[in-house]
């Protein structure tokens, strides 16, 4: 059985990624065209958080002729992406699998499990917690002869901007699993790095959020708890020197 120092050339991790990514796209295509059909019940489901706080003679705009389209389009492909998250991550696991010990390799069910279930937690928080909070907050301003008008297209760039920023983020925990596995980090090095990881963290909440301090904070918080549940991860399943021989071998 190969080991896992054995040499594998480039071009088989190409095709094998090009195998990975083909698979990915076919199943985002009958996802997308599902979504697609039920793109109407999705957009009301979209715009329901902030139709909610929208102020009286206050509505959601089509400010051009294609804009309706498009985004019925768009937000078919993010739901198509969401709901394909599970088989995404299962597939990414399957590509990284051969880099892997024989008894990491175990562990795809419970990767693509906590992983799928952390994504759609991040997204949960953002459109249970983070939409009703934020969309009242702001929508308070538009008082007086101010009216507020949202655009459609505008709108779903946000939804998908916060919604897949905290999908990802949400990931943290995994993606420290990974790197501890592989000895590049380990809890240690998280304690001691503590406070550059916050300003790090408050970064990445600047990034994927939009150019305010309250969607930021609102992120940077998890965030921060994330980190911490990080530092545990890595000190529980970070790679040990002392692995025996029959644990690297198939």
């Amino acid at each position: 059985m190969a080991g896992i120092d054995d040499k594998i050339p480039l071009t088989a991790h190409l095709e094998e990624l090009r195998s990975r990514i083909i698979k990915i796209v076919i199943l985002l295509v009958i996802i997308f065209s599902f979504c697609y059909w039920q793109s109407e019940f999705l957009l009301e489901f979209v715009t329901k958080p902030v139709v909610k706080h929208l102020p009286p003679d206050s509505s959601m705009a089509m400010l051009k002729l294609t804009e309706g389209f498009f985004t019925e389009l768009k937000l078919s492909l993010m739901a198509a992406v969401f709901f394909g998250m599970p088989y995404i991550l299962y597939q990414l696991w399957k590509f990284v699998a051969p880099g892997l010990y024989a008894h990491e390799k175990k562990y795809v069910v419970s990767f693509v499990i906590v992983s799928s279930l952390l994504f759609f937690l991040g997204a949960a928080f953002a459109y249970y917690i983070v939409f009703p909070f934020g969309f009242k907050f702001f929508l308070n301003y538009a008082k007086g002869d101010v009216i507020a008008s949202l655009s459609l297209q505008w709108y779903l760039s946000f939804v998908v901007r916060l919604i897949l920023g905290f999908g990802i983020i949400f990931e943290l925990p995994v993606f420290v699993l990974f790197l501890s596995k592989m000895g590049l980090i380990t809890a240690d090095f998280m304690k001691k790095n503590r406070r550059y990881a916050i300003v790090i963290l408050f970064i990445a909440a600047a990034i994927f959020t939009p150019p305010d301090v309250f969607t930021q904070m609102m992120m940077a918080g998890p965030l921060i708890l994330l980190y911490e549940i990080s530092v545990f991860v890595a000190k529980i399943f970070g790679r040990k020197s002392d692995l025996n021989e029959e644990d690297i071998y198939e």
